[in-house]
């Protein structure tokens, strides 16, 4: 049985060397400001954006064509998402159960939304073509 109910990403994490400098072009070219920190404000780790970006330090990542580290997503319900993928080869991530890693190495966070959430999400009318 298909999962019938709605979803939308939340956010997308990448690998980053430096994540000051990504905080500060997000904020001040995008306008997407913090709104979490791991670590400490002046030395943070991870960092999470009003609008769904995650940066994760890795001072090592030397890739130039960026790394994305995984998606997060918010499901309408987790349980059934978690039943649903069981038939797809889907291995469990290092993180936990909410966590499945795709056949081609794809890492998804799946994570329970919490009232209308989903729906509002969905709700978003996109920018009209011009």
């Amino acid at each position: 049985m298909a999962y019938t109910k709605k979803a939308y990403v939340e956010h997308v994490a990448i690998r980053v060397r430096d994540i000051d400098w990504h905080i500060r072009f997000f904020r001040d070219v995008l306008g997407m400001t913090v709104k979490e920190v791991h670590g400490s404000e002046e030395a943070p780790i991870r960092a999470w954006t009003i609008g769904g970006m995650q940066f994760n330090l890795d001072q090592d990542f030397q890739r130039p064509d960026g790394l994305l580290d995984h998606i997060g997503l918010m499901v309408e319900d987790l349980e059934a998402v978690l039943r649903e993928a069981q038939g797809w080869g889907i291995k469990e991530g290092p993180m936990g159960r909410n966590w499945l890693q795709l056949p081609e190495g794809l890492m998804l966070e799946i994570n329970q939304a919490h009232g209308n959430a989903v729906a509002e999400a969905l709700a978003v009318q996109p920018q009209p073509k011009p």
